[in-house]
């Protein structure tokens, strides 16, 4: 059985995107979370990920550090983690890989807290440029592969990819467009994402660092945190 570890599940963007794929596909695995500490993460996840980062996936001899790299791995084994179709396939791997590699105002400005729902103070002209491509490659995806899911009626890697991106639009209490604000929702709605959320909102864990980042974002509307 594959373990997969992750951090905490409140702040991690990274480590929700192979989770969310191995739940959504049914793909067993065993969860290992083991929180951001301040001052000693990196030797901490050293002991399990050769760069002291997470998400890191442990599959026998191997270890696969990468999310990226962690979701091609895991396709090998499991086609449906790609749509099948080819046109589809190109697309949300290159989809996938723009959000992995871009979107830097998106993460600078509204990092993911989940738990939280936040009134920004001001929204950036890289931020607004960010949301818009986002926008964009959604409704691209949507109406050329018919959707409910970016690439077509299932969902595959490259919804993993944003469900990050859910939740800040969520947490950041974005106003969003018909077709966007659907696709939200049913993403918000999957057993996985209430699952992560739910957890998300019971974690006793704090990252000092990280929450005095988001305090200085905006207006804190709520913490659900427990």
């Amino acid at each position: 059985m594959y373990t997969l570890y992750i951090g905490n599940k409140n702040y991690s963007s990274w480590s929700l995107r192979p989770w969310m794929l191995l739940k959504e596909l049914q793909i067993p695995f065993d969860e290992r979370l083991v929180p951001f500490d301040n001052l000693s993460s990196f030797e901490t996840f050293r002991s399990f990920s050769p760069t002291g980062l997470v998400p890191c996936l442990i599959d026998g001899d191997e270890t696969i550090w990468e999310s990226l790299a962690i979701v091609e791995y895991l396709s090998e084994a499991h086609p449906p983690v790609w749509p099948y179709n080819k046109s589809a396939r190109a697309w949300a791997r290159a989809a996938a890989a723009e959000m992995h590699a871009g979107f830097a105002h998106l993460r600078q400005d509204c990092p993911m807290t989940v738990s939280l729902r936040i009134r920004l103070h001001s929204i950036s002209p890289g931020l607004q440029k960010d949301l818009d491509r986002i926008l964009e490659l959604w409704q691209q995806g949507l109406n050329r592969f018919n959707g409910p899911y970016l690439a077509g009626n299932r969902f595959t890697a490259v919804d993993a990819y944003f469900a990050p991106v859910v939740f800040r639009l969520q947490t950041y209490c974005f106003q969003l467009p018909e077709f966007a604000q659907n696709y939200v929702d049913r993403m918000l709605c999957s057993r996985a994402m209430q699952t992560w959320a739910q957890a998300a909102q019971e974690e006793p864990f704090r990252e000092p660092a990280h929450e005095k980042e988001i305090k200085a974002l905006g207006e804190w509307l709520e913490d659900r945190r427990s």
